[in-house]
């Protein structure tokens, strides 16, 4: 082998003897924020009549070790050596047999599953605690395809043709939280408004109690939205919407006929004028008496992009989206909030990249488990980030920060009674582990 320092080449004998070196060192972070913000010991509580023996493992503590898997970049049960082969770092971690059998049984028992999402909304809380309450809460519905390889239950052809799952899911636009989410087979609705309004109750359901009447509600979805059994629920509930409209021969109609000086410039998500871009509202050149009370409809047009196609249905070279909403303010903020919903598919991406992408068991009730262990593991990287980093670290996307933090090796020095992780001196990042480690340090435990 050979190495490069100071300019030279130089080569390099491997050995097989080191001692007191880690891998994944910044994924103690994750677990260690599990424990402060109470998620350990909130699940090991809602988990406690699982544990067969005082000698085994804690059952809270085994859901708290796949997560943390699962933020590390894993995506299957035999992943769990990662963590557990790093036994200075965790502690004692299950065996993958063991994890199974903890999954197969919260699977088997009914109310165990939402016994996950209480220990997941409990320690929502003390996080909230710890970082302010946001004052309004924007709900993000979407639902993506997952792929499957095998005949899984549940899985079902979808409409593109292929196999596998439709999950819905539901995220915190404020916090970047992971809200809720639904397993479903590949052949289930995109605008089946049960389905929604089952996963924007178990969103709002995350929300802590001491908090939920003081925060502003809205639901944001696309055009599979547009139903009025979802917006009903939404008025009943005084949760402010705003969802996708079709573009049905009325609208393009109105549309139409808008005069020239009626278009404003639609906005950047900084607030400056867009280039490309105007915004308009038809809610007096139609009838909208069958929504709820005060719902308005907008329409942003923008020219198409260089070497894009064109539909028959563009006019002008322009292309068109509607929105429907009951939300007061000028046209061009409520477009450009709307427009921001495009941040819910980041987050399905990322939690693709968090064991998302992959439903690793045969039954379907092991695999809603499944769906739980990757809202948490979503959850754990943005409670980490909002705690323990700042700048850029704090917004980067989980394959960045495992790579520039959790994924780092450093080597673990005991001396008397006392230990200490030594990083890399010259690793760009390493102070920003250090003062992160510092930071989780100075976190106050959880109360109880």
């Amino acid at each position: 082998m050979k190495v490069t320092r100071d300019g030279r080449s130089l080569n390099v004998g491997v050995t097989a003897d080191g001692e007191g070196l880690v891998s994944h060192a910044g994924s103690a972070l994750l677990a260690q924020v599990a424990d402060k913000t109470g998620l350990t010991r909130a699940l090991s509580r809602e988990l406690r009549g699982l544990r067969q023996r005082r000698s085994g493992h804690d059952p809270g503590r085994v859901i708290r070790d796949l997560a943390v898997m699962l933020a590390e970049g894993g995506d299957c049960l035999a992943d769990l050596r990662g963590v557990g082969d790093q036994a200075p770092l965790f502690g004692p971690v299950a065996s993958a047999s063991t994890a199974f059998r903890v999954i197969d049984r919260i699977a088997a028992t009914p109310g165990l599953p939402d016994a996950l999402r209480a220990a997941h909304a409990r320690a929502r809380e003390r996080v909230w605690t710890l970082t302010g309450a946001p004052a309004r809460v924007t709900i993000d519905l979407d639902a993506t395809l997952i792929a499957s390889h095998s005949d899984k239950e549940g899985a079902a052809g979808n409409f593109k043709g292929g196999y596998g799952f439709h999950p819905l899911l539901a995220y915190a636009d404020e916090t970047g939280e992971a809200l809720a989410g639904e397993l479903r087979p590949g052949n289930a609705g995109a605008n089946t408004a049960a389905d929604q309004i089952a996963v924007a109750e178990h969103a709002i359901g995350q929300i802590p109690e001491v908090v939920i009447e003081d925060i502003e509600l809205l639901l944001r979805v696309d055009s599979a939205g547009a139903c009025h059994e979802l917006l009903d629920w939404c008025r009943e509930g005084r949760i402010g919407f705003s969802v996708g409209y079709d573009l049905t021969d009325t609208i393009r109609t109105a549309i139409l006929e808008i005069p020239d000086h009626a278009w404003a410039a639609a906005l950047d998500q900084d607030g400056s004028q867009r280039r490309n871009g105007q915004v308009a509202e038809i809610t007096d050149r139609l009838d909208l008496a069958a929504w709820p009370e005060r719902s308005r409809v907008l329409v942003r047009r923008e020219r198409a992009h260089p070497g894009a196609q064109l539909s028959f249905t563009d006019y002008d070279g322009h292309r068109f989206q509607v929105i429907l909403t009951d939300q007061p303010g000028e046209i061009a903020h409520l477009e450009r909030d709307h427009r921001a919903r495009a941040r819910v598919e980041d987050h399905i991406r990322n939690d693709k990249d968090t064991g998302l992408q992959n439903m690793p068991f045969r039954d379907f009730e092991h695999n809603r488990v499944w769906l739980c262990l990757v809202l948490i593991a979503h959850d754990l990287i943005a409670w980490t980030q909002a705690l323990l980093l700042t700048g850029e670290l704090a917004r980067s996307e989980p394959k960045r920060l495992r790579y520039r933090l959790l994924h780092v090796a450093a080597r673990l020095a005991f001396h008397a009674r006392g230990a200490r992780l030594r990083l890399q001196a010259s690793w760009p990042w390493a102070s920003d582990l250090a003062n992160a480690f510092a930071r989780l340090k100075a976190l106050p435990a959880p109360p109880g």
